[in-house]
């Protein structure tokens, strides 16, 4: 059996430790699974979650020179995501000062472009917290000095 990166291979847990999981993944191999990679949410203790003997999905994220077989559970249970072009643009706040979120449709910008929204839309926001509130703690320290 030869095995690639990025396959998904079932395999049954030998073997549980503090820091991940030992898989048998058929043919005398084996790989491990380690705790960052068996779930999306934070694991404390890995026996309350699997038991030796479970089978498991797996993905092979790496076949070390020496042999070793890198795995994730959580890789291998993510659906692969559909590429979006609708984005959410911060429109102007309203006159209660809360802001809404409206989906807007573009193509992937440049981080260059992405930059320049960020710092335009920042100055935005910045100069209405300065109109809204002149007396703010950091204007007063300026006019002391």
């Amino acid at each position: 059996m030869q095995l690639t990166v990025g396959e998904i291979i079932e395999g049954k847990i030998t073997g549980i430790t503090n820091f991940g999981v030992f898989v048998d993944i058929g043919e005398g191999k084996s790989g491990m699974v380690h705790i960052s990679e068996l779930s999306n949410t934070y694991v404390t203790d890995i026996n309350e979650i699997f038991k030796v003997g479970d089978t498991v999905k797996t993905k092979i994220l790496n076949i070390g020179e020496d042999g070793k077989i890198a795995l994730s559970i959580k890789k291998a249970e993510e659906q692969p995501k559909k590429a979006s072009k609708e984005r959410k643009t911060f429109t102007q706040p309203k006159p209660d000062g809360s802001y809404t979120w409206t989906p807007r449709k573009t193509e992937p910008a440049s981080f260059e472009e992405m930059m320049n929204r960020f710092k335009q839309s920042s100055d935005e926001k910045f100069s209405d917290l300065k109109r809204k509130n002149p007396d703010n703690s950091r204007n007063k320290r300026r006019a002391m000095k």
